[in-house]
């Protein structure tokens, strides 16, 4: 059997201490590393997915979580199932102010719509599958389409194992493709969250901030059929039963201890071309910044008055407002290095390489020209398109997606196109449930009026005439003409009811034509122009696809020829990082060092009663009282609230399990800090710290707040 591109990219030595996103099946490979670092496992154990600790860990698709009991309880960040209390939260009852904690199974509530856990089962290479020899040989969109007809041809095949949710994804730029098989858990019930001045202590102001006295943490438990099948929500399924769960470490960690996460992140950049660099950093980041800036800026404004809408949009802001520091954070951290420099000479030596022999330039030399030619294209379309897809009011985009959905479904279900199949619907049924508590009227034309109005300013030769008919803009309207347009769509549609939305879930296309609904109308009118555009968008795809692949074939080499590693970037996929517990010399402010743990002391320093900083009463009187508990460390005098690791994570990661020496749960790994957040791109080992909540911390709190049942069921006397 041929090695794989994974085995070939191990056969070097390996990157420094602490960096990398590692694919389990490659721990045995850095065994000298992990040993070093403080493992006392064997790193082979960790790389069976199907055994301890890894089966424990678990995916919320965008957050990663793990079992902590025999009885599906499952831990994860409070800011991951911020949905979940926002969607159950009413301004009679709210539970993001005061809190959730079920004290009993039937107390439980139902998730927000879609909310899925995902236990991993297998991981398969089906690289020869996906690129066979015939679609090796094609380009373009064929290509793009003969990928995808391997992919759900390999999903179908999986997902015949009924419960199960398949997906094939790609790693090395699209040199490999592995098969992700998971139990997918449909039933998912918020037991128990702290109160918003706990779980969201500090806000917008300490995200990507140190120190913190953030408790992230919060429970779901997974529910499955009597028979142990994934099923949807029914008051007679039970508490699902992992093969595996985490146990808590009796002893808590100090400075210099081994820590690892394991989770899912979702996507980092570090083998990006020195043009992809400079796109995202001087033109996407500053424009996404700058439009989530005005969208958090609407959403204030108009749900100042009105708690319900506040409530509807509260989880949409909490992720605005993150990933919009998160973005402007990696752009200071830019402006202030030489990583676009340093990047570009990467790429000169890369090339200078492969024109350096023959079979090097034969092999790689076409495709590194065709790649930049390419990406350039792509980017200049992707600006031409900004202000048009900002420019679309949710509830087009939702009429557009489901009028695709009922077109598709005239198909065998084979021949349908990727995310409008019959596995896919459930999604769709969730989405269309949720906005019964995410959307409002009066937010929505709000923010169709600010999109539209800078879109109808271009000129007329750059705007898209098509959408412009459907929608009814002209040249030259004023924003009074432009309010009044949004006015009448929002008059004639009954997409507000979430009856109406509901029902186009099994309309057919016949149904959706005879429709008078303004958004349906537009969504129908528009159908033959998505398509259109939709097959330009894969035709470059495709051989963007085919040239990335070959570039990174090229880097790899290269590499390998310096003796480096090559770990592939994240892409959502089961990962282990490792480090230790540790702080930096100085942080921001100069001459200021940042000390490992913070403590209870530190909460009570930045109470104010109010707003972000608004603890809780009864927990501020625990402080004061120094009723610590078990749960006290001598040397801080205090209880430990968060601490400090040099583990390499990103978005995705949070509601990672933070394991010891010995695989014992010891934290949840929530974020990280403003000036290294750029290690998405480039990794620095000197600055890259990750925040994780210290489980005595959250042991001490859930203590406070009465959840005895919860500490006994993981194992707490």
């Amino acid at each position: 059997m041929k090695k794989s591109i994974l085995m070939l990219a191990l056969a070097s030595s390996f990157a420094m201490a602490d960096e990398g996103m590692w694919m389990p099946q490659q721990l045995p490979q850095i065994a000298t590393e992990l040993k070093a670092a403080g493992l006392e496992l064997d790193p082979a154990n960790l790389s069976k997915l199907t055994e301890f600790p890894a089966a424990a860990i678990v995916s919320l698709g965008g957050c990663s979580a793990s079992f902590v009991s025999p009885n599906g309880l499952v831990a994860t960040n409070h800011h991951c199932v911020y949905g979940s209390i926002a969607h159950n939260s009413t301004p009679e009852n709210d539970l993001l102010a005061n809190g959730f904690l079920a004290q009993q199974p039937g107390d439980e509530v139902a998730a927000a719509p879609g909310s899925r856990i995902f236990v991993t089962k297998a991981v398969d290479n089906v690289t020869d599958q996906v690129i066979d020899a015939k679609t090796a040989k094609l380009s373009g969109k064929k290509r793009v389409d003969a990928i995808e007809a391997n992919q759900k041809a390999i999903i179908a095949g999986c997902e015949k194992d009924e419960g199960h949710r398949c997906t094939v994804a790609a790693y090395y730029g699209s040199l490999e493709f592995y098969l992700i098989k998971q139990l997918e858990i449909k039933d998912v019930r918020l037991v128990h969250a702290p109160a918003e001045g706990v779980g969201k202590f500090g806000g917008d102001t300490d995200n990507w901030m140190w120190p913190r006295h953030t408790g992230d943490y919060s429970f779901y438990r997974a529910y499955v059929s009597p028979e142990g099948k994934s099923a949807d929500y029914s008051v007679d399924n039970v508490p699902y039963k992992p093969d595996y769960h985490l146990t808590l470490a009796k002893d808590g960690l100090k400075e210099g201890d081994f820590v690892m996460a394991l989770g899912y992140p979702g996507r980092t950049n570090r083998h990006r071309l020195p043009s992809e660099v400079s796109d995202t950093f001087e033109w996407a980041y500053p424009n996404t910044v700058a439009q989530f800036k005005d969208t958090l800026d609407i959403i204030a404004r108009e749900t100042a008055s009105n708690k319900d809408a506040e409530l509807k949009y509260a989880s949409r802001v909490a992720g605005l407002n993150n990933y919009m520091k998160n973005r402007q954070g990696m752009l200071d951290s830019f402006a202030q290095s030489d990583f676009l420099q340093r990047k570009t000479q990467e790429h000169q030596a890369l090339t200078a390489w492969v024109n350096s022999n023959s079979d090097n330039k034969k092999a790689y030399a076409k495709d590194l020209t065709a790649i930049e030619k390419l990406l350039k294209e792509n980017q200049t379309k992707e600006r031409a398109n900004y202000l048009l897809n900002n420019a679309t009011p949710r509830l087009l985009a939702a009429s557009r997606a489901l009028y695709r959905l009922a077109q598709e479904s005239t198909k065998p279900d084979a021949q349908r196109k990727a995310g409008f199949q019959q596995r896919d619907i459930p999604r769709y049924k969730a989405f269309v449930a949720g906005m019964e508590r995410n959307l409002d009227v009066g937010v929505e034309k709000a923010l169709d009026l600010h999109n539209l109005s800078k879109y109808a300013t271009l000129p007329k030769k750059q705007r898209n005439a098509d959408f412009d008919k459907a929608m009814g803009i002209k040249d030259g309207m004023s924003n009074e003409q432009l309010k009044s347009l949004i006015d009448s769509w929002y008059a004639n549609s009954d997409l507000t009811d979430p009856a109406k939305r509901t029902a186009l879930l099994d309309s057919t296309p016949q149904q959706f034509a005879q429709s008078n609904d303004a958004f349906v109308k537009a969504a129908v009118a528009l159908y033959k122009t998505d398509l259109k555009r939709e097959a330009e968008e894969e035709e470059l795809a495709g051989k963007i696809q085919q040239a990335y692949a070959s570039y990174m074939r090229a880097k790899i080499a290269f590499m390998q020829s310096k003796g480096q590693a090559v770990y592939p970037d994240a892409n959502s996929t089961l990962r282990v990082t490792y480090g230790n517990v540790k702080g930096r010399a100085n942080g921001n402010e100069d001459g200021n060092a940042w000390a490992p743990f913070t403590t209870l002391r530190g909460i009570t320093a930045k109470a104010t009663g109010e707003g972000e900083f608004n603890a809780p009463q009864k927990q501020l009187d625990a402080i004061k009282a120094k009723q610590y508990g078990p749960y006290k460390v001598e040397s801080l005098n205090s209880v430990p609230v968060n601490y400090l690791a040099t583990l390499d994570i990103t978005g995705g990661n949070s509601g990672s399990a933070v394991l010891n020496s010995k695989a014992e749960l010891v934290g949840l790994a929530f974020d990280g800090t403003l000036d290294s957040i750029i290690s998405d791109w480039d990794y620095n080992p000197d600055n890259t710290r990750s925040i994780q909540v210290d489980h005595r911390f959250m042991l001490w709190q859930m203590q406070l707040d009465g959840a005895d049942n919860l500490l006994k069921e993981m194992g707490v006397k």
